[in-house]
């Protein structure tokens, strides 16, 4: 199944978002409407927002504050976006060039605070408190696992625990985050918002455990970036770390020597290969499973909708998709 047809029940809400969303970012400086207007131009597929409109339709109904908390999530990811293509000294966004790369790394340093800070306050000015403190705390576990990711790299190792802390961190916080705050726009039962949290908790670390898969299974072609980046960067996830585990030490040693010493394309193909045949690849794509079944049980007590369902099936997409 296709992304835009799960997401099709929210459809025309993502439109009446888009309106929203620029009235949001409007500025009475023309520098900051000039890059404003390039970046929303090149928008992804909005699956942040839609989240947040699935999960405020499965437990009641889409209303303002729902359209608050779709724009506030949005601004913090594209913020977000935008200081690590500075980090990165990234020059493409989704094939288009970077902010950075127009119009250089002070600008887009500044444009990215000021897109943070455009959320928060339209939180502010709503009083949308309980959004700023789910948001808050995205924040904070976000950059929390970002640097635990670097500090691991740079030791060349890590293991499972480790790597679970960093991907529900870096990915999975920002998921909980949508649905949490999707559910508080339509409802106050603690026990259903909390349910909705632990969905996106889970929906985020099965995304992220098959995008590690892609990184060896994939394709430039299909993934949209080169097969081995994560090697690249030294980065130990899921299917490396189990491959570690089981392999003996002789071929771990010769593994450990390539990353070390800057991975080559012969040295990507050669560590897929060792992946591949110490059981990595299996195992990570059966521990994705496995919490896209922990998402969907978070959900099975609520009563059945088109959102509800909506929702289910994105658990099986993100287990199953190529890109």
């Amino acid at each position: 199944m296709k992304l835009d047809t799960i997401i099709a029940p929210v459809e025309g809400d993502l439109k009446k978002f888009e309106a929203h969303f620029r009235r949001s970012l409007k500025s009475n400086v023309g520098l900051v409407d000039a890059v404003v207007r390039y970046m929303v131009k090149r928008k992804g597929k909005r699956i942040r927002p839609a989240l947040v409109m699935l999960s405020a339709g499965a437990c009641g109904s889409i209303n303002d504050a729902t359209f608050r908390g779709a724009a506030l999530v949005e601004l913090l990811h594209t913020a977000t976006l935008i200081h690590d293509d500075v980090v990165d000294d990234a020059e493409t966004r989704r094939n288009w060039p970077s902010i950075n790369a127009i119009w250089k790394n002070k600008v887009a340093v500044l444009l990215g605070d000021y897109v943070l800070s455009r959320g928060l306050l339209l939180s502010l000015e709503n009083n949308d408190i309980d959004f700023l403190h789910s948001t808050s705390t995205a924040v904070k576990r976000m950059s929390e696992g970002e640097l635990l990711q670097i500090q691991k790299s740079r030791q060349l190792r890590n293991d499972e625990e480790t790597y679970f802390q960093i991907i529900g961190d870096k990915t999975a916080s920002l998921l909980a985050t949508c649905c949490e705050i999707g559910a508080l726009s339509a409802t106050k039962d603690v026990e259903t918002v909390s349910r909705f949290r632990g969905y996106g908790e889970n929906l985020g670390i099965a995304f992220q455990i098959r995008d590690d898969i892609l990184d060896f299974t994939g394709t430039e072609s299909t993934i949209g970036k080169p097969v081995g980046g994560d090697l690249k960067e030294k980065k130990f996830t899921l299917p490396l770390i189990h491959a570690f585990t089981n392999a003996p030490s002789a071929r771990r040693k010769t593994v450990l020597h390539s990353l070390k010493r800057g991975v080559k394309r012969k040295d990507i193909d050669d560590i897929i290969r060792f992946v591949e045949e110490f059981g990595g690849i299996a195992y990570a794509r059966k521990t994705a499973e496995d919490y896209r079944d922990r998402a969907m049980a978070q959900l099975a007590p609520l009563p059945d909708s088109e959102s509800k369902q909506s929702l289910l099936q994105l658990a099986d997409f993100v287990v199953t998709r190529k890109k």
